[in-house]
């Protein structure tokens, strides 16, 4: 692999971790550099980062807030 390449990949613990689950990766940046993008891509998407797993885990959050206020009022009453 480019040492450039790996140097990148190197320098963020998201991605060397990724690299190491996913090896085969690794073996595509070897043959395919220009391909960076792409990992980082799928990076996000493993490690559920993208704007729309984030929209997701922030309604799951909201929707057990509302259940826990609802519990409360019923509670009260």
């Amino acid at each position: 692999m480019r040492a450039d390449v790996l140097q990148y990949i190197y320098s963020s613990n998201e991605l060397k971790r990724f690299i190491r689950e996913q090896p085969r990766w690794y073996r595509t940046l070897s043959r395919k550099p220009e391909l960076l993008e792409q990992f980082e891509i799928a990076s996000s998407h493993y490690f559920e980062k993208t704007i729309p797993h984030r929209v997701e885990k922030f309604s799951r959050g909201v929707q057990m807030a509302s259940m826990m206020m609802g519990m409360l009022q019923g509670m009260k009453s």
